[in-house]
């Protein structure tokens, strides 16, 4: 995942302030120090960097954090504050328009997602918003572009707008105006074309597309693991185009995260939505507050609320909410919330969401259908006595239990520590402070 060797650094950094009934100066020099490191390290804009550190200083070394009782915890809320004000402040949504349909261009490079996140938006905006999408072919320069984009829509049921790669791209873009409006589709997305660089010929097509749809958005996909390339591609498009705003893909891979950190810095553009996997529901609105949050290791409840709402009916919750008051949460209920869990997403991002967790605790943990069915196989080759109560199945147990489910003794005894693992963070969400984190950051989305 994105950030995860920035917050290790930043945790790092923050340990030494932590303890500190004191700080000094110099303890905050050090630190801003670490903190700057951490940031290049993570493919941050030098300037960018720069300034934040300059920010975070000027405010640290105030009377407010010196003469606090707690001033490392300040200077982390100061940092996490400053944080949120790099990405932006506030989620940027989409804008609509006032008549019908609202118009969005995506643009970016080849291989950037582009096709991948149309199909996304156009799926995320018939659930969320009850939009009637229609997606548009415009890359006419690469059948294969104009076939996923097919397939992808198929997969969705979402209708494409095609013409082949005869017509020109503006011809199409104008023509699939008319067929939404004929059709009563209300929210049209145009993928236009991508090369492996910026040319002028590129640019003026997308400028006379611009000229001739004149969208609401014009949307610009980077892939998050360029780094400062991003960044830079962000500027060339933006000085052209005037984009409203950043799509960040593969921000789920083993990136470093700069360009997240330095896009709106740098282009004065937000970050409108973040690519968070390869399924087509893997699409997240994306909040500065709770990036900032995930970064500095203090989870996102509201984003795992989100999820859970998604993938979770309100009579299970509650069910699954009072066994874990009551401490009586069992295998059969490990096995109930994997499955849950699989619809929510790769279960090494959700336990990243939960403040206090240790991240590496579920390491190598995600589930695919073949470790879901073996969990599933062990499970169902217990009595329901072992089920309700695994604390009592000894050795002889276990290769009763891994004879009849086809498994080594070794997949019980992983199974089981991973039970454990689960049970110690049930108890937390059970737990008095955990319970209240929950309650208040569910009344603060409710309240938005």
């Amino acid at each position: 995942m994105a950030f995860e060797n920035l917050s290790e650094k930043l945790s790092q950094a923050f340990k030494k302030l932590r303890g500190k009934g004191v700080v000094t100066e110099k303890d905050i020099k050090e630190s801003m120090r670490e903190i700057k490191l951490a940031l290049l390290e993570a493919d941050v804009n030098f300037k960018v960097v720069k300034d934040f550190v300059a920010k975070v200083s000027e405010r640290a070394v105030g009377a407010d954090v010196m003469e606090s009782l707690t001033p490392g915890q300040q200077i982390i809320k100061i940092v996490n504050d400053e944080l949120t004000k790099l990405m932006g402040g506030e989620n940027a949504r989409i804008e609509f328009g006032k008549g019908s349909p609202t118009v969005v261009m995506m643009a970016g490079l080849q291989g950037a997602g582009k096709t991948t996140f149309s199909a996304k938006l156009a799926g995320y905006m018939r659930k969320k918003h009850n939009k009637r999408p229609l997606l548009v072919a415009c890359d006419i320069y690469r059948p294969a572009a104009i076939k996923q984009l097919e397939v992808v829509g198929k997969q969705l049921d979402i209708p494409v707008f095609q013409m082949g790669t005869e017509e020109k791209a503006v011809t199409i873009a104008k023509k699939a105006i008319e067929h939404a409006k004929a059709h009563g589709n209300d929210f049209v997305i145009i993928d236009t074309a991508g090369r492996l660089h910026i040319d002028d010929e590129l640019m003026q097509e997308l400028e006379d597309i611009k000229e001739a749809v004149s969208p609401e958005e014009i949307l610009l996909v980077i892939d998050a693991m360029t780094g400062q390339d991003a960044v830079n591609v962000a500027e060339s498009f933006n000085s052209r185009l005037e984009i409203s705003g950043v799509v960040m893909t593969k921000l789920d891979g083993d990136t470093r995260g700069g360009a997240a950190l330095s896009v709106k810095a740098v282009t004065g553009k937000p970050i409108k939505f973040a690519g968070t996997g390869e399924k087509l529901s893997d699409l997240e609105e994306f909040h500065p507050e709770r990036m900032a949050s995930r970064i500095l290791g203090s989870g996102d409840v509201l984003t795992l609320i989100e999820k859970a709402e998604q993938a979770f009916d309100e009579k299970s919750a509650a069910e699954l909410e009072e066994k874990i008051r009551k401490n009586q949460f069992n295998l059969d209920d490990f096995l109930a919330q994997m499955q849950q869990m699989k619809k929510m997403g790769p279960l090494s991002q959700l336990v990243k969401m939960i403040p206090g967790v240790n991240t590496k605790a579920l390491e190598g943990a995600d589930l695919d259908d073949r470790k879901l069915l073996r969990v599933e196989a062990i499970i169902t080759s217990m009595t329901e006595q072992e089920r309700e109560n695994p604390s009592i199945i000894n050795a002889s147990r276990k290769k009763r239990i891994a004879a009849g489910s086809g498994n080594e003794v070794s997949a019980v005894n992983n199974l089981l520590k991973q039970f454990e693992q689960m049970q110690q963070m049930m108890k937390q969400f059970g737990g008095g402070a955990m319970a209240r984190r929950m309650k208040k950051a569910t009344k603060k989305k409710k309240k938005k």
